[in-house]
């Protein structure tokens, strides 16, 4: 968060893109934060360092069911027949995931592991919903900038005790690369991505392109990381596909939620 956060603020001295930031607007920033931003990072990179890298990816395909179900409470959008079937589908494989708790891989609490992930995907939901309005009236450059800002402010005394205690000294130059590559494509350009993509298609068009990610997930997971495809897994992924299939046909959030 610190890395993308320079990074977002060097990006700014050499655009000299400024912008007032109006008090009515104050709220919704710190909602976008917590929910985007801190809850977002802590929630998914600590799931992460408990379960496998395919039940994360799996699950985070849920993303696009929670905005439904979100949209329907918050907006009044009707809940199709399409739409019931997509969330008991995508529930549904979502239960079975969790409750088959794999092996495969280096997982230490995979149960908790996938509940901090799908607490972080409800949190994501959210955040895509709330933020578009502000990408209406800000740049998209300005927005992440505030919010990884104070985003390092809010997730600073959850993460200091265990960033202070990180064994710099050891880490070998390939260390340093990965981290480098998680800072700069996993964090950097991917939340600039996506709020480019907010701003230009719509939230729930953003949103759909996380269904790519398992695919390359698992393929990653596969050859640096030993975890293994079994039938459990499979039927998971096929529930929490079609049931995002039934959510988004012929469907679209209520206007990508304009107000």
């Amino acid at each position: 968060m610190i890395g993308t956060t320079l990074l977002l603020w060097i990006m700014y001295f050499f655009t000299k893109h400024k912008e007032r930031i109006y008090p009515v607007h104050y709220g919704r920033f710190f909602i976008c934060t917590l929910l985007g931003i801190a809850v977002n990072q802590l929630l998914f990179i600590k799931g992460l360092s408990l379960t496998n890298t395919v039940h994360a990816s799996l699950l985070m395909l849920t993303t696009p069911i929670f905005i439904t179900i979100i949209a329907a409470f918050s907006l009044k959008e009707k809940l199709t027949t399409n739409k019931i079937i997509g969330l008991i589908l995508g529930i549904s494989g979502s239960t079975i995931l969790i409750l088959s708790r794999s092996s495969s891989g280096k997982a230490e609490d995979i149960l908790l592991g996938d509940f901090y992930i799908i607490i972080n995907a409800i949190s994501y939901s959210y955040y895509f919903i709330l933020v578009k309005p502000l990408m209406k009236s800000y740049n998209s450059l300005t927005v992440i900038r505030i919010l990884f800002t104070t985003g390092c402010i809010v997730a600073l005394p959850f993460c200091w005790s265990e960033f202070i205690q990180t064994p710099w000294n050891i880490y070998t130059p390939q260390a340093y690369g990965a981290l480098t590559l998680v800072v700069i494509g996993g964090t950097f350009f991917a939340y600039l991505f996506n709020l480019y993509g907010i701003k230009h298609l719509g939230a729930s068009v953003s949103g759909s392109y996380i269904y790519s990610q398992p695919l390359f997930a698992t393929i990653i997971a596969m050859i640096f990381l030993g975890e293994t495809i079994d039938l459990t897994k499979i039927i998971a992924a096929v529930c929490i596909f079609m049931g995002v299939y039934f959510v988004n046909k012929m469907t679209s959030i209520k206007s990508d939620v304009d107000h």
